[in-house]
This record gives structure tokens, sequence and C-alpha cells, in this order.
């Protein structure tokens, strides 16, 4: 295996809310920004560090600079605005071009030093010069000291005015030009710690009514929950939890129930969750149980022990609707990602790795088999390779173009035979890994 440096690996991947942007943060603390080219390519746009290492000194502790999510704010002038955040601290980056430079200033010279002002004897008018385009990133707001735990998820509300903040036991509020204050909206933690039963694994805001958000936590409930009712959100408006046969428990119940991604529909009416064996679709009008379930890799239900062992039990993965919401795609191991379509209920495994993907090449399904194979191409469950997962993954808002992180790799897929937002085929046109 090359050796992969922990600081390149990937650790989100956002598209913005148009899709000709794409952005990815890593463990290192790094942001890259692709843009897509008229031709359709993603191509590098820009490169910042985000986020430092720090040491709290008050709790001896390392704060890493790993980015845990990134979030694009919609866009109101050419400029564009992301949040990022790793573990204690969210930043609001501005992203901005600049083709143009001011010459000719009267008190300094092309140097930028200041001039002897006794050699001034005329006054001129500054004038703008054509230069080459320069992609600046500059932080705008940093956002720290609100959060005890580690951050797990951000989400700008539909207001564009306000943002959430969770981490594993309480959700903070914050205006998006307010850095020293923020509102405790969603408080977990009991006065004894050994009371606490449950930790928030990810909450959202609804993509249209600014006062409703979604927060899940680890017994694998989804909490809905309105703002309008009271300050503090700890009574939800809704639960959304699957009743689970007594007869099937087992020590590994509550650890694959646990819930790594909650994602609203584009349209507002249904939530997508994601346990470590599932991915649900919920209808908001209906709490009880979910409207769909996709198994995603059933077969690992006689390897949990294992999986305990090596940790990876814990994994999160995430999961994302394409732009219509008819399928959803989310990630598996072996470099695998599955993809369902909830009207013809098919659904495809496929491979992100740099033994397949060839540029402009055609992935092929692939098939995971617990006992014999049937065909040559068939991958054997005990052959899976788990330290390669696809724990990352997004969808263009708009068009069938996918991303799909896989280690310190980003793979951009194109769907060749789908315009009209349907996944009715596993031909996927790839792009190169970046």
């Amino acid at each position: 295996f090359p050796i992969i440096l922990k600081s390149d690996v990937i650790s989100t991947v956002e598209f913005n809310q148009t899709g000709e942007f794409l952005a990815t943060g890593d463990k290192g603390g790094r942001v890259v920004i692709f843009q897509r080219e008229p031709q359709g390519e993603y191509n590098v746009y820009s490169t910042f560090q985000s986020h430092e290492p720090e040491f709290d000194y008050l709790k001896s502790l390392e704060i890493e600079e790993k980015i845990n999510k990134i979030r694009w704010l919609p866009p109101h002038n050419p400029a564009h605005f992301l949040l990022t955040t790793n573990d204690k601290t969210v930043k609001l980056w501005k992203v901005s071009e600049r083709d143009k430079r001011a010459e000719g200033y009267n008190l300094r010279d092309e140097e930028g030093r200041l001039k002897d002002l006794s050699t001034i004897t005329t006054l001129q008018v500054p004038v703008l010069r054509p230069m080459d385009l320069l992609v600046e990133a500059s932080p705008r707001r940093v956002f720290a000291n609100a959060h005890a735990y580690h951050i797990n998820s951000i989400s700008v509300n539909s207001d564009c005015e306000t943002y959430l903040s969770a981490d594993d036991l309480r959700i903070n509020l914050w205006h998006l030009n307010i850095t020293d204050r923020s509102f405790n909206i969603v408080d977990l933690k009991p006065e004894n710690m050994e009371d606490l039963s449950e930790v928030i694994t990810v909450a959202e805001f609804h993509p249209h009514h600014c006062h409703l958000l979604a927060f899940s936590s680890s017994t694998g409930t989804t909490r809905l929950c309105d703002m309008r009712a009271r300050a503090l959100c700890d009574q939800h408006a809704k639960l959304f939890e699957e009743a689970v046969d007594p007869s099937r428990r087992s020590f590994f119940s509550e650890i694959v129930s646990s819930v790594s991604d909650v994602k609203f529909s584009h349209s507002g009416r249904y939530l997508l969750t994601r346990d470590y064996l599932t991915v649900k679709v919920w209808d908001l009008n209906m709490e009880n149980k979910p409207l769909e379930t996709y198994q995603v890799h059933d077969y690992l239900r006689t390897k949990l022990c294992s999986l305990y062992e090596s940790d990876c039990i814990f994994d999160k993965f995430e999961c994302a609707w394409n732009g219509t919401d008819s399928v959803i795609m989310t990630g598996a191991y072996n470099n695998y990602f599955r993809m369902f379509d909830r009207a013809s209920l098919r659904d495809v495994t496929l491979e992100a790795s740099r033994e397949v993907c060839k540029r402009r090449a055609v992935l092929q399904p692939r098939r995971v088999c617990v006992g014999k194979k049937r065909k040559e191409t068939d991958v054997s469950v005990d052959s899976l390779d788990f330290r390669k997962k696809i724990l990352h993954t997004a969808w263009h808002p708009k068009e069938n173009i996918i991303a799909i992180a896989a280690s310190n790799n980003l793979y951009i897929f194109q769907d060749r035979m789908a315009p009209n937002g349907h996944h009715n085929t596993p031909e996927i046109q790839s792009a190169p890994p970046k």
C-alpha cells in the first residue's frame, strides 16, 4: 500500500448551491475548492489553510486542525462565502477574485512604502491596471469558545442570517454577523454525567422553514424541533424512531442503530437518515416508522464482532439525495458506494478506486457475495478491505454529478444515461481523481 499522510485524508465534501463549485476539507485543516469548467470538468480554483492545530491549556487537550464540515452560504454577490469548522471553532471565509490592481498612489511607491512627503509636488489619480487573475481566501468571522465538546455539524438556515453548530450534547444558534455570543437551543447534558444516555450525532436546518431543525442521536432517534414553540428546543415537535423487535436485540443493536447522518430532501417533505447498516427515508408526517428502508451492506451482520474489535463499527457514513429526491446515495467498505432508485427500487454498487477509475471509463456494477461466487467479478465478503471506506459523498444539486472521497483521493462521476435525474443505469462517466 502506498504511504498516505493522515493530513491528506479528505474529511468532508460539499457542492455549493449551483453546483459550479465543490469544496473539500482534509485532516490537515486545508480547504480545496474546485470550479467546473465550461467543458464540464472540475479543476482546482483555490486552496487555503482554514484551521491550525491548537492546544487547550486549561484542559491539557490538543485540538486537531481536521475540517469536520463545510457549508456554503447562498451567493449574493460575485464573492463566495463558506463556513468551515474543526472540533472547536467555526470560521466564515470569503473567496473572491481580483484581476486588477491599483497603481499611482500619491503617498506610497509601487512597493507599498511611504514616500518622503517633501518629494511630493503633484497629485495624481490612482488607476486600475489589469493583472493575472488572483483568487483570494480571507477569514471574515471566527466563531469560537462556544462548545465544550467536539463540533460534529454546522448548518446554514434558510433565512441566510443564522446557522447552527452542534456538538455531542448541545446545539447553538449563531448570527453570521455576531461572533461573541450564541444562543443555546438544545441541551442534552444531564446534571449528573453518569445519567448520560445519548449524544447528538448530527443536526440540520430545514431547507425552506427557518424555524425547523432536525437532529439525530446515538440511540437511533431523530427529533424535529420547532423554534417557534420555545426558546430551548429540549421538547421536540416530532420524534422519528423505528421500534426494534426485542427478540432481535443484541449487544450491537444500539451501536449499529446510531444515526451518522441526516439530510432533508430538497422538497423539505422527507428526511434521509443513515445508520451503520441501513439508509432510511422518513416522511415528516409519519413518525412511527420509515417510509423506505434500504440495506446498504446487510452481509456485514455476521461480522459485527470483528468490526467492533477493529472499531470499524463506529465509522460515520454520510448520505445524499440527488437533485430531484428520486435517488439516494451512501458509502460502504472496499471503496464501494451504493445508489438506490426510489421509484424502481433498483440499486447498484459501484467502486471508486484508482484501479477501476480510468478517465472517461464506464464503471461496472460490483456484487458482494456471502457464499460461493456466481461470477468471476463477484467479491467475497471475506475479502473486503475495511481500511478502504467511502465515508463522505456529495451530489450536485441539479445534475447527476457526484463527488466521492476515498482516503486522499476525490473522484467525480457523471451519469451518462439519465439527464432527467432518474438513475436508470450503472453507467457513470468518471473524471480523474483529484
